[in-house]
C-alpha cells in the first residue's frame, strides 16, 4: 500500500457561522471544520478582527493537526453587530461564553480558548468567571490596564474626558476612528487583571506567550501573569513583535504543543483524528 493510500484524506470546510450574544447582537465567525468535534476558539485583540494574520495562522495550524477552530469578531468589531466600546472586557468575556455555549450545544468539545492581545485579557476573564474550558492561551495580553492609555488618548485624557464626557480618537488622516466614553474608560480603569487571574481555578491550564520586541505591551506584563495565575506556563519568544510577524510558526508550535499536553477528550466525545486535508470553499452556515 502506498503512503498516499495509507492516509485518510479529510476535507476541511470553512463555514461562516453567526451566533447571537446575550445582548441579541450577531457575532460573525469562521469555522475551520476538520470533521473533529475537538474545537479551539480564537479571539482577536483591540480594534482588530478574526481576519488578522495571527488569528488566521492559529486556525490554519490547528486544522493541520486535525483540530477544528473557530475565529470570530467580538461585538462592535469586524463583521459582528454592535457598537465598538473601549475597555469592554466583561462584555467580551460574555461574547466568548455565548460562543462556547453555542458549540457545546452542538456537541463540540471546546479544548481551549485562545486570545491575542486584548483577546488574551478576554479569555483570562472568561476563565475566571466561567469554568467550563480547561485550557487557556494568552498571547501578548496586557496585565497593567492603566498602561497604554496615554499612547492612544493623549497625556491629558483625564482632563478631556472630565470636560467633554468623551474623547474622539482620530486616525492619521484626521478622521474619527472611534469614541471613548467616560463610562468605557472607567470600566477599563476599574478592571483588575490581578484579581481576575487569581480567580482562575487551579485545574485550568494557562499558557502566556509574549515577544521581547512587543511594541505595544511590555514583556514585563507577561511575567506578572506568571506571578498571579496558579497553573501557568510562560514562554518568552526572543525577537518577536506584538503580532509575531516573523515568528508565526514558533507561535503556532508553542500553542499546539501546549494543547497536546492537555487532558484527553472526554470519553464519548466524537473526535476524529485526521492526517491529510483538502480545503473546500467558504460556505454559510447556521450552525
Amino acid at each position: 500500500m502506498s503512503e498516499k493510500q495509507g492516509k485518510r484524506i479529510h476535507t476541511v470546510e470553512h463555514r461562516r457561522v453567526v451566533i447571537h450574544n446575550s445582548h441579541g447582537e450577531k457575532l460573525v465567525g469562521i469555522l475551520h471544520d476538520t470533521g473533529s468535534r475537538e474545537l479551539v476558539i480564537i479571539c482577536h485583540g483591540f480594534r482588530s478582527s478574526k481576519d488578522r494574520i495571527p488569528m488566521i495562522n492559529l486556525a490554519s495550524a490547528s486544522e493541520k493537526q486535525g483540530i477544528s477552530a473557530f475565529r470570530f469578531d467580538f461585538a462592535g468589531n469586524g463583521e459582528s453587530e454592535g457598537l465598538f466600546q473601549y475597555g469592554n472586557y466583561s462584555r467580551e468575556a460574555e461574547d466568548i461564553h455565548a460562543v462556547v455555549h453555542h458549540f457545546q450545544g452542538y456537541r463540540y468539545f471546546v479544548a481551549a480558548v485562545i486570545g491575542h492581545s486584548k483577546g488574551g485579557n478576554a479569555v483570562l476573564m472568561y476563565s475566571a468567571r466561567y469554568h467550563d474550558v480547561q485550557t487557556v492561551v494568552n498571547i501578548a495580553g496586557r496585565f497593567d490596564l492603566k498602561r497604554g492609555i496615554e499612547g492612544r488618548l493623549g497625556k491629558d485624557y483625564q482632563q478631556k474626558i472630565e470636560k467633554y464626557g468623551y474623547i474622539q480618537v482620530k486616525n492619521r488622516k484626521g478622521e474619527v476612528d472611534y469614541i471613548v466614553t467616560k463610562e468605557s474608560l472607567r470600566e477599563r480603569l476599574a478592571t483588575s487583571t490581578r484579581t481576575e487571574c487569581q480567580k482562575i481555578p487551579g485545574n485550568v491550564r494557562v499558557l502566556t506567550i509574549h515577544g521581547t520586541l512587543d511594541e505595544f505591551v511590555a514583556v514585563e506584563d507577561a511575567m506578572e501573569f506568571d506571578k498571579h495565575i496558579t497553573n501557568h506556563k510562560l514562554v518568552i519568544v526572543e525577537g518577536a513583535d506584538h503580532e509575531f510577524t516573523k515568528h508565526l510558526h514558533e507561535l503556532a508550535s508553542f500553542v499546539l504543543d501546549f494543547l497536546k499536553t492537555a487532558a484527553p477528550v472526554p470519553v464519548g466525545e466524537d473526535v476524529t483524528s485526521t492526517s491529510c486535508f483538502r480545503t473546500r470553499k467558504l460556505a454559510d452556515s447556521r450552525l
